[in-house]
């Protein structure tokens, strides 16, 4: 694409750039982010011989530090989840550390994660051979060009003015930096960004680092909370403080950042940061000798989970963002990548919902993104717990109508700005966050959660998921060229698929025909803003005449499920319910204890169930009436843990972990939802046949495992022959037969059922064998079979 222009308001790398420390590394705990920063490095290391221009990039590696027993644990756990990656990361013992860093205290250090090929770059050059590549290849730099107006055109374009004139662009891409707030502002949205201050300091020529032979690795010591790394003769090291201690600046979130603001900088204050310069004195004694010639202050734009914010924008045609870079240097190459892609090719190149801009919604307050900014920066080096929790800015306004009811019963979670159930406990248990690497206190609890459902009837609260009505003279047509499936009869509900125009999943939602044309859909609380987005685009793309209404926050949802969730639910509802009446997958709309209701037979738990769509106003008076009346069944509260054991054991897949962008629902499994024969050209069809002709290369498979006092979680490394072979996607442990039970992708040829393989979890490989799924038949095919005999 050779029409771009870049609009710089001031001069290139004026902001967050010029004052940036300048680290790459490989390492993050997040999958699919180590494929940006893969990208990026590998872009940093070619751009001096592609550009002509001097990048300064030193690749002396990095080492993170533990020097704590569960610091190690965080390392072996994110070794299991190299294996599979392109990034080198290995575990290092002390005496390895010694020899790389020689000017380090070893007394307390137990191991290192080191990266080869980290480092550090300059901010400064990297940016000027960006821009000299950029015009290389026909990009337009115009500077200084501050944007002062943005109007949307009813064709989807921009008018973009500028002091200089106005532009006329078919997209527009805000990557502004601190300023992205007020870019946003300019057509109605608030973007949650805050801007906080970031110290770094810079000691003179230090003798014994002039003295050594070759670059010293950069350093992470986690538990000071501190990156350390060679600077010519000297160090340079930046200290993230505790949330109470770090600086939020305030003043820009109030009233904008001043319009002259370019290349200034914060007032120093080293109180601030003291306790970490003692700790980077005791880990690196030669600090105690050195002059600081320099401390540098200066703003980074944070968002609430320090994760950017990276794509199209739900709401706005053609608006895209690529802003709330906390680490912008190591983000920039793969990032770039990543949106060129995308925009070319119409699909992201590979999932990164974590980055999805519409990952938040109006929910999202100043006050949210301002104690959720602070928690981040504070917890900058905290360790990182898989199903971790963090507690600052909640509850949100996103509460359902049984937040009241259950808050004191059980372990929340958070889910797209809503408070969801984990977790209950009962009178007398552990009823603290406790999070680990190994089974925890929910183990048992949720076990008996798990046996409630199976054996009498639970009750979960499911508002969270996200909810929208469609409508119109073409709601049919539309959904037949959204998804995969075809359209479920009035009356009845399906799951269904949407793909990407290469046949991957973009999304699972359930279809309910309500009344002829009228549609309710619903998908995972994460993924609301990001199908909604979708289904908007293709409805607007190909002119259809439909209406499209998010109902997330008016509808509350509650699923009833087990055994004894007919008997309950038939005492309050005059509405026959029994299996003949009431088949599985229908949709009736009811009154239960006089409640209006829209009433799904389906249950994500694969027992009987019923999921209750009610006004969010009535959750409680729903809940209360149900609980009430299932008394004499033993009714009882479940949460979400449970429903995740559940469902594995049913081989339920989940959008996010056994589907997302990167498969194609052949492989994943999911051939029974995909009519390649319907009529309609559904979006992916066509890439989806020819994935079929040539033949899948891996498979999904259900795993068994016999471990000790450790889970799969997904993401962990598949072994065979000593050889990496593929990677887990979400796991659990299995109530039912006392083992470990895992989804994994596995090549073809080791796809067979009672193949033996291995699952690497904190460093150990775990013995693994592929069975026949399901584990646990569902309901409906037991009563099925049943029938049959």
């Amino acid at each position: 694409m050779k029409d771009v222009v870049l609009l710089e308001k001031s001069e290139l790398t004026a902001g967050s750039t010029w004052h940036a420390a300048g680290l790459t590394t490989y390492f993050h705990p997040g999958i699919n982010l180590k494929k940006i920063h893969y990208d990026s490095i590998k872009l940093y290391e070619t751009l001096e011989e592609e550009t002509g221009q001097a990048v300064g990039f030193h690749q002396p590696g990095s080492i993170r530090i533990a020097t704590t027993p569960v610091r190690v644990d965080e390392f072996k756990y994110q070794m299991t989840r190299t294996g599979w990656h392109a990034t080198e990361q290995y575990i290092i013992e002390p005496e390895k550390i010694q020899e790389m860093f020689p000017l380090l205290n070893m007394n307390k250090v137990l191991a290192g994660l080191y990266n080869p090929g980290d480092g550090h770059i300059d901010p400064y050059s990297l940016t000027m051979a960006l821009a000299a590549g950029a015009r290389k290849y026909g990009a337009l730099l115009k500077y200084p060009a501050p944007v002062t107006s943005l109007t949307s055109r009813s064709d989807g374009t921009w008018d973009v003015e500028t002091p200089q004139g106005s532009l006329r662009a078919n997209r527009i891409v805000n990557a502004a930096g601190f300023w992205a707030r007020e870019v946003g502002q300019m057509i109605g949205l608030e973007h949650p960004l805050i801007p906080v201050q970031h110290q770094y300091v810079v000691t003179s020529s230090i003798p014994e680092v002039k003295a050594l032979k070759r670059e010293l690795p950069v350093l992470r010591d986690l538990e000071g909370s501190y990156y350390l790394r060679q600077e010519r003769d000297g160090l340079l090291f930046g200290p993230y403080e505790s949330q109470e201690k770090m600086k939020v600046q305030d003043s820009w979130v109030t009233s904008g950042v001043p319009p002259g603001f370019g290349k200034e900088l914060f007032e120093s204050d080293l109180d601030r940061i003291m306790e970490h310069v003692e700790a980077a004195m005791e880990m690196v004694p030669v600090l105690k000798t050195a002059d600081i010639i320099n401390v540098v202050n200066g703003p980074i734009t944070y968002s609430p989970d320090i994760l950017p914010m990276v794509g199209p924008h739900q709401g706005v045609r053609n608006y895209w963002v690529a802003i709330g870079f906390g680490y912008g240097i190591i983000h920039a190459g793969g990032v770039g990548k990543y949106l060129s892609d995308w925009i070319l090719h119409g699909e992201p190149p590979f999932d990164l919902i974590e980055l999805d801009p519409n990952r938040y919604g109006k929910w999202t307050t100043t006050q949210y993104t301002e104690a959720k900014a602070r928690e981040s920066y504070g917890f900058n080096n905290i360790v990182g717990y898989p199903k971790e929790e963090r507690f600052a800015g909640r509850p949100t306004q996103r509460v359902s109508g049984l937040y009241k009811t259950l808050e004191s019963k059980c372990s929340m979670g958070f889910h797209a700005g809503w408070e969801q159930p984990h977790w209950f406990y009962k009178p007398g248990q552990d009823n603290q966050y406790r999070p680990s690497f190994r089974r925890t206190n929910w183990f048992e609890p949720v076990g008996c959660e798990y046996k409630q459902v199976m054996q009498r009837v639970g009750v979960i609260d499911l508002s969270p998921f996200g909810k929208f009505n469609i409508k119109g003279q073409d709601s049919i047509r539309l959904l037949d060229h959204l998804f995969a499936n075809v359209i479920p009869k009035v009356g009845f509900t399906n799951i269904s698929h949407m793909l990407t125009p290469k046949g991957r999943v973009y999304a699972e939602l359930t279809v309910s025909h309500q009344s002829p044309g009228e549609f309710l859909l619903i998908t995972g609380s994460g993924s609301e803003l990001h199908d909604l987005r979708w289904i908007e685009e293709a409805a607007v793309k190909g002119g259809y005449d439909v209406e499209i209404k998010n109902i997330t926050d008016e509808l509350g949802v509650l699923g009833v499920a087990g055994p004894r969730a007919r008997k309950v639910l038939q005492k309050l509802t005059p509405e026959d319910l029994s299996e003949d009446a009431f088949k599985f997958l229908q949709t009736k709309t009811l009154k239960v204890s006089n409640i209006p209701v829209t009433a799904i037979r389906i249950s994500y738990t694969g027992e009987l169930g019923w999921e209750l769509y009610h006004r969010r106003e009535d959750s409680a008076a729903l809940y209360d009436a149900i609980m009430n009346a299932g008394q004499e069944e033993g009714i009882d509260n479940f949460g979400t843990y449970a429903m995740n054991a559940l469902r594995l054991e049913k081989a339920f897949r989940a959008w996010g972990s056994e589907m997302n962008c990167d498969t194609n629902p052949l492989e994943a499994g999911l051939e029974y939802f995909v009519k390649l024969n319907k009529p309609a050209d559904f979006i992916g069809k066509q890439a989806l046949k020819q994935i079929k002709a040539k033949g899948l290369k891996r498979r999904l498979v259900c795993l068994t495992l016999a471990t000790d006092d450790v889970d799969p979680e997904g993401n962990e490394s598949i072994w065979y022959h000593g050889k990496v072979v593929g990677n887990t996607t979400s796991g659990s442990y299995s109530y039912s037969i006392q083992k470990s039970l895992a989804f994994a992708y596995v090549p073809i040829e080791l796809s067979e059922v009672r193949q033996e393989v291995e699952v690497e979890l904190l460093g150990k490989n775990y013995p693994a064998v592929i069975i026949q799924e399901p584990l646990v038949l569902t309901e409906p095919t037991r009563n099925r079979l049943q029938k049959k005999r």
